[in-house]
């Protein structure tokens, strides 16, 4: 599976509407969680994604600037449609490639508790108690990148 690297103003209507479709079968359908996806970060953001034969997306994440000034950017709205593929790794690899071709100096995520682990294999750290987030427990991670 190729990934692709696109801003906003880069995607084409089916990318997008893919990419929609896509968040809200795993946060909406799959998880139950009623939120609004749709927040205006996707406008600044760097999409990162990749698709199916059939054309579907089968996961996708958006890295952004959470400070610019301090350097430290954000990767989120993380969802792979097939686990046990391998995707989401390739996926968060390619969004910390992309945070770095940003110029940033560290990268955090919110990560539902389940995933904790999964984010620490790649390098990421709990820096935060648990909170929640449209109401599934939270943490905030981050991965430093350079001085």
């Amino acid at each position: 599976m190729e990934f692709a690297v696109k801003a906003f103003n880069e995607l084409t209507p089916e990318e997008l509407y893919e990419i929609i479709k896509t968040r809200f079968d795993i946060f909406v359908i799959e998880q139950n969680v009623i939120c609004r996806d749709l927040d205006d970060v996707d406008k600044e953001a760097i999409h990162v994604f990749c698709r199916r034969d059939d054309g579907r997306v089968a996961g996708c994440l958006r890295v952004f600037w959470k400070d610019e000034t301090d350097r430290v950017a954000q990767i989120g709205r993380v969802v792979t449609l097939e686990h046990g593929l391998g995707i989401g790794g390739k996926l968060l690899e390619k969004g910390v490639e992309v945070a770095k071709g940003m110029g940033a100096k560290s990268i955090c995520l919110h990560s539902q508790e389940y995933a904790i682990g999964y984010y620490q294999k790649a390098g990421f750290q709990v820096v935060s108690d648990l909170f929640m987030e449209d109401t599934i427990p939270h943490v905030e991670m981050e991965l430093r990148l350079g001085p």
